[in-house]
C-alpha cells in the first residue's frame, strides 16, 4: 500500500510539473537580449551621421525603459564622442556587467582608454577581445589599430 501511494504521488508530481516545463521557452545562452531587445536602427543612423546629441537623447529614453547591454554600450559610445569620458565609462561597465562577452563594449571601452591615455587598460580590453575572438574579429582589429595609432604618435 505504501508503494502504491508513492507511485500515485510521483505520477501527480510528474503530471503537474510537465505543463510548466513545456510552457517555459528555452533561450540560447548567447542570446541574452532575445526578441524583446529595442530597435536601435534609428539610433545607429544618428550615430552614423555623427548626430551624437540626438542619439544620446534617444538612448537615454531607452535606458529608462530597459536594462540592455547594447543600449548601455551605445550610450557609452555617444557619451565618449561628446567628451563625457567619466559617464561613458559607467555605461560601458554596465554593458559588460550585463553581457561580459559583449565585443563592441570591450572595443569601445578600450578606445576610451586609448583616448584618455590609459594604455595598460586599453591592452586589457585588447586581451579580452583576443580571448573572445581567437580567429579575429572586427572589434579586435579596430581596437588594435587604435592602440597602434596612439603608440606611434
Amino acid at each position: 500500500m505504501k508503494h502504491a501511494l508513492f507511485a500515485v504521488l510521483g505520477a501527480i508530481a510528474v503530471l503537474t510539473a510537465a505543463p510548466i516545463a513545456i510552457a517555459v521557452p528555452a533561450y540560447a545562452v548567447d542570446d541574452i537580449e532575445g526578441a524583446d531587445a529595442p530597435d536601435l536602427t534609428a539610433v545607429k543612423a544618428k550615430i552614423e551621421a555623427k548626430d551624437y546629441k540626438g542619439a544620446l537623447a534617444d538612448l537615454r529614453d531607452l535606458a529608462q525603459d530597459t536594462q540592455q547591454a547594447d543600449v548601455y554600450n551605445l550610450l557609452g559610445f555617444t557619451l565618449r564622442k561628446t567628451g563625457d569620458y567619466q559617464t561613458s565609462l559607467t555605461y560601458y561597465t554596465k554593458a559588460l556587467e550585463l553581457k561580459p562577452d559583449h565585443k563592441a563594449a570591450h572595443e569601445y571601452l578600450g578606445e576610451l582608454y586609448v583616448e584618455t591615455g590609459d594604455m595598460a587598460k586599453a591592452d586589457e580590453q585588447l586581451a579580452s577581445l583576443q580571448k573572445l575572438c581567437p580567429a579575429g574579429c572586427e572589434e579586435l582589429s579596430d581596437l588594435k589599430q587604435a592602440i597602434d595609432t596612439k603608440v606611434t604618435k
